[in-house]
């Protein structure tokens, strides 16, 4: 798994390469400056701390002032940040910082919007593993950040028996027997289930958590009737905002959407900077 500071060193050798030869032909490597990130839209705040590791890579001594943490809603206008450093640090941090702090208030800005479809009903949002390779960790970061919640990480810390698994283990009953028989005791089973005869196969197998998957409002109902509280109720597939209240209407317990992070479109900010 990528560490942050490993995807950051990626990004500015992809950018800046053997050098920048546009600041380094302009500027001065003592010229100091400042510059400010600003909010030109309305947006929820995720990556800050991101932002500042990019900068403090190419200098440590940068002066990095956040205005706001990450999980603030912000109006279009804010200053976001203040930094104070080298001309050449701000200039040459300036599009990776940027493209980091985007990407995650965006995602963060999106969740927020989906949450508040379902404000009030009890229902929990969670995300997919439909993510931008090697950002896993920081787009499921920011989908918090967003008041949405987390699935599992990865393929290594939650068991979900989807289609394929049950095709290859002979059926339902048969892959949950296989994984309870080698996970350990303190791993929950979810199992994925397309129609009600597989729903009554996951509750006959003792699944934790069943997802519904691409069933239909009366169907899901009625699944939830059937599983009545036994195991949890998770909808998945073709979820958009608008079906988010509907679904949630339905008694599930959890929504998972990949479109949390997969759709998610960046927000805008821009960076001004002058010298002292």
């Amino acid at each position: 798994m990528h560490t942050t500071d490993e995807l950051i060193q990626l990004a500015l050798e992809e950018d800046i390469g053997p050098g920048d030869i546009t600041t380094d032909n302009l500027v001065g490597p003592d010229t100091r400056g400042k510059g400010a990130i600003i909010a030109k839209q309305d947006l929820v705040v995720a990556g800050l701390q991101v932002a500042e590791k990019v900068f403090q890579a190419l200098d440590p001594k940068i002066d990095f002032n956040a205005l706001y943490a990450d999980g603030d809603r912000i109006p279009a206008g804010s200053t976001l940040v203040r930094i104070d450093g080298t001309l050449g640090t701000l200039l040459k941090g300036e599009r990776t910082a940027l493209n980091f702090l985007q990407r995650l208030s965006g995602i963060a800005t999106q969740a927020r919007t989906f949450v508040g479809e379902v404000a009030g009903t009890g229902v929990k949002l969670v995300d997919t593993r439909k993510t931008t390779p090697g950002w896993r960790v920081l787009e499921k970061y920011a989908v918090r950040m967003g008041g949405a919640h987390n699935h599992r990480m990865g393929l290594y810390d939650g068991v979900l028996i989807k289609d394929n698994h049950i095709a290859v283990a002979g059926g339902i009953i048969n892959a949950v027997k296989k994984v309870r028989q080698q996970a350990s005791h303190l791993v929950k089973v979810e199992v994925e289930a397309a129609t009600v005869e597989e729903v009554k196969e996951a509750l006959a197998a003792g699944a934790d958590v069943i997802m519904l998957d691409n069933m239909d409002l009366d169907q899901i109902r009625h699944a939830v009737r059937l599983i009545d509280k036994k195991a949890l109720v998770e909808a998945s597939g073709n979820v958009t905002r608008g079906r988010l209240k509907k679904l949630a209407q339905t008694g599930v317990d959890l929504i998972s959407i990949g479109a949390l992070t997969h759709s998610a479109v960046a927000v805008d900010l821009s960076m001004r900077i002058e010298a002292n």
